[in-house]
């Protein structure tokens, strides 16, 4: 037996490119920013954004006379802290009165967009009915109609009809103007669900109402989360309409603090505290429902 060997020529293997040809322009530039110097910046530009709210929280908790120098001077002299401005803005009737119209409003307002919108996204994304595409699209026709174009018309229907300077003014007019944009994201959301779901749900016996409760609104929660979130931020830091159809009796709190600042000008003491107060509640309304539009998320992704 004889043995044969064989001799195999190998190619010589390519030259490796260099590591910034494999790699992408895209990837490179997330790389450059997922470095340390990037985030540094950012941290910074978050700092120089927060300085506002840190002096406004320094000018509340000094005394009218303290703050004539710069809010920065507080720290050398931590004695004069103290919480006397907000004890007397407890004990301002018109602050309170403000204060509890604005939650009225604000809260009123979130709720009937967030049910009024889902029902009715509900309707144009899965319930046929006459003129359905037709009424949409006067529906997204909304969103560009100026807030401000309605103040006049509106002004002169609530004094004829008697709801000039009352709270459901402002509530109404709010819900009017919230709900085409409530309309329209809701009902995009609830179109993406899959039909087999409902058809599914339908097959077991459930009614509409059943299905709405226990099929969409479950799975629409990031959007009607988003939703509820924006809706109370933009109600709450309202000034136009409150100023326009609030009046003395249902003034918000952000026309109380114009007012006061209006009138006194160096009331500071009390405008500094009212005015943290009317921007802390915001915050924590966002960051109690984070948690739940988180939550919402992460159901949607895997419906």
């Amino acid at each position: 037996m004889s043995t044969t060997n064989e001799t195999t020529t190998e190619r010589p293997a390519p030259p490796a490119e260099p590591e910034f040809q494999r790699e992408g322009v895209g990837r490179r530039i997330v790389g450059f920013f997922s470095g340390g110097i990037p985030q540094i910046v950012l941290l910074l530009v978050a700092l120089f954004w927060l300085i506002p709210g840190v002096g406004l929280l320094v000018a509340s908790l000094r005394p009218e006379s303290a703050n004539n120098t710069g809010w920065w001077t507080a720290f050398a002299h931590p004695d004069q802290f103290t919480t006397h401005n907000y004890t007397q803005l407890l004990k301002n009737n018109t602050m309170i009165s403000a204060f509890t119209n604005t939650v009225i409003i604000t809260v009123s307002t979130t709720i009937l967009v967030v049910v009024i919108g889902s029902m009715a996204g509900y309707a144009f994304a899965w319930m046929e009915f006459p003129g359905r595409d037709w009424i949409f699209l006067i529906v997204v026709g909304l969103l560009a109609v100026p807030l401000q174009v309605a103040l006049i018309p509106i002004a002169k229907f609530y004094n004829l009809v008697g709801l000039f300077h009352t709270l459901p003014a402002v509530i109404l007019f709010h819900l009017g103007f919230g709900l085409p944009f409530a309309v329209f994201l809701l009902r995009n959301f609830f179109a993406g669900i899959p039909r087999d779901l409902l058809e599914a749900a339908r097959m077991d016996g459930a009614t509409e109402v059943r299905i709405f409760i226990r099929v969409i609104l479950p799975l629409g929660l990031p959007a009607i989360a988003s939703l509820g979130i924006f809706q109370f931020l933009w109600t709450w830091n309202d000034l136009l309409v409150g100023l326009t159809f609030g009046g003395s009796s249902a003034r918000p709190l952000t026309v109380a603090i114009k007012e006061q600042f209006a009138a006194f000008g160096n009331n500071i003491d009390v405008i500094s505290s009212a005015s943290f107060l009317s921007m802390i509640v915001p915050l924590v309304v966002f960051f109690s429902f984070q948690r739940y539009f988180v939550q919402g998320v992460l159901a949607g992704s895997v419906k």
